[in-house]
């Protein structure tokens, strides 16, 4: 039985939160003396009253959450965050639209990125803040928020954090869930802060620094110019983001770790091994392709293929440059890191490195099995015999991925008659990207697609986020068994 009682009591609580956030935001409109002080005032009395409401009036009967009720709530607390996310566009008018709100807000929760803002420099200081704020909020996961500054609820909270966090395997940082969503948020609010510190000493002002800080490490691409991070045509602030895009896509509790001084235990880890290896040979690729086809000097085809591909690998989307007028086979090899994605326990999309480094290993002890069809050949990561149930688990979770992208491409084809957009639009929303390829470039928005379209991206980009299983498991006829 679903304990939908304590599911809204715990959404209420969260869009207190929500409501605060607003008012910070107000703060800000104020100290600019623009129009949007108001907007977010009343955005605030609305998700506040409502939170109150939520909270208050539903008495649950007990405070257990199963694994079904971590599931719902999760998708729930996702859905009603945009939702009252929406309030600040339609109220200020930045966004009048229901439907181009609701797809900007989940874009900014789902650290996508994608946006219909087609002249964001006319849009108000405070509306830009709230807009990089959601995926500051939404990059370590709303629900582990939740597990970090609401502990009173007396529930352990694991099913909460295993339902939004990202990865096959989930390894507990400390003793209990709520400790370790602590330690994941002090990370990543200490990281957030030096970004925004190196930022301003590079030429960038408080406001531009902070809304970067807050894209970057939720590997989300909002910017506050229209030309996102090549306005500013900086190499020094081109190489401090792409640092911490890459930090950003790396598992948070092995950074975590890292600082606590036990620097071994992220060199041992055979995912980051993969993940940097994997980045340093596309960067590589791409800097000595756009240098043989003339596009700059060294250093600058280096600065731009370094930046673009730990953007698209860590699934943050910020451009320096138009890659759509790079060589096609930079464009087949950024499509390819759009699939792969992040590590396991970050904020970045994707499939994640992990996923890919199991299916390579599993291929490989398939064909040795059938030399040897007797021998057994475990599959092995970090030197430990992976679970095979993971295992079964990571190759079902790949099957969905692509079964997705194709359904949602062959969809998206009736919206466009350009396919290059339908296709990269899909797998760019379902990786949490936002960027793509056709006519949704780098220096392009979705605001030219129709209603429906957008819609249907909102939700792969939410199932994207959430790992799939979260959100398609509420869709079968087992789960509302009881």
């Amino acid at each position: 039985m679903i304990n939908l009682r304590f599911i809204v009591s715990i959404i209420g609580r969260l869009i207190l939160i929500e409501s605060g956030c607003f008012l910070l935001c107000m703060l800000l409109a104020w100290l600019y003396g623009e129009k949007d002080a108001l907007p977010f005032l009343y955005s605030a009395l609305i998700t506040g009253s409502t939170g109150l409401l939520l909270s208050f009036s539903v008495r649950p009967a007990d405070r257990v959450l199963s694994k079904k009720d971590g599931y719902l709530a999760v998708t729930l607390i996702w859905v009603t965050f945009s939702l009252f996310g929406t309030l600040p566009f339609l109220f200020g008018g930045s966004i009048p639209s229901f439907t181009e709100a609701f797809f900007e807000t989940m874009s900014g929760f789902s650290t996508t990125g994608a946006s219909v803002l087609d002249n964001i420099e006319a849009v108000p200081h405070a509306t830009l803040f709230w807009r990089s704020l959601t995926q500051w909020l939404g990059g370590l996961g709303i629900a582990v928020l939740f597990l970090a500054v609401l502990p009173g609820l007396g529930i352990e909270g694991r099913d909460l954090y295993v339902a939004e966090m990202t990865g096959p395997t989930h390894s507990k940082m400390a003793a209990t869930f709520t400790t370790s969503a602590r330690r994941l948020w002090l990370f990543y609010v200490l990281c957030t802060g030096i970004e925004t510190l190196l930022l301003c000493t590079g030429g960038m002002s408080l406001f531009d620094a902070a809304c970067h800080s807050f894209s970057t490490m939720g590997s989300g691409g909002f910017s506050t110019k229209q030309a996102s991070v090549a306005h500013w045509d900086s190499a020094y602030l081109q190489y401090i983001i792409t640092f911490f895009m890459f930090v950003a896509g790396i598992n948070y509790a092995l950074c975590f770790s890292t600082l606590q001084g036990k620097f071994r235990n992220l060199f041992r880890d055979q995912e980051f091994r993969w993940y940097a290896i994997l980045l340093g040979a596309a960067g590589i690729l791409v800097a000595v392709a756009l240098y043989i086809t003339g596009w700059a000097g060294p250093e600058k085809c280096f600065r731009d293929a370094l930046f673009q591909v730990v953007s698209m690998i860590s699934s943050t989307g910020f451009a320096t440059a138009d890659y759509l007028i790079w060589p096609p086979l930079i464009g087949l090899l950024l499509l390819i890191l759009m699939f792969v994605g992040g590590c396991a326990g970050s904020t970045a999309g994707g499939i994640k490195v992990v996923r890919i480094q199991l299916l390579f290993e599993n291929s490989l002890m398939e064909l040795k099995k059938i030399i040897h069809p007797n021998a057994v050949f475990p599959v092995k990561y970090n030197s430990k015999s992976v679970p095979s149930s993971i295992v079964s688990g990571v190759m079902v979770f790949f099957s969905l991925y692509l079964m997705l992208f194709c359904i949602g491409s062959i969809l998206m084809s009736l919206f466009t008659d350009d396919m290059e957009t339908a296709c990269s639009a899909v797998i760019s929303c379902m990786s949490n990207i936002g960027s793509g390829f056709g006519e949704i470039g780098p220096m392009e928005t979705y605001s030219h697609l129709p209603g429906a379209a957008k819609w249907l991206l909102s939700f792969l980009m939410l199932a994207g986020r959430l790992e799939i299983f979260t959100v398609l498991v509420l869709f079968t006829r087992t789960f509302w068994k009881k």
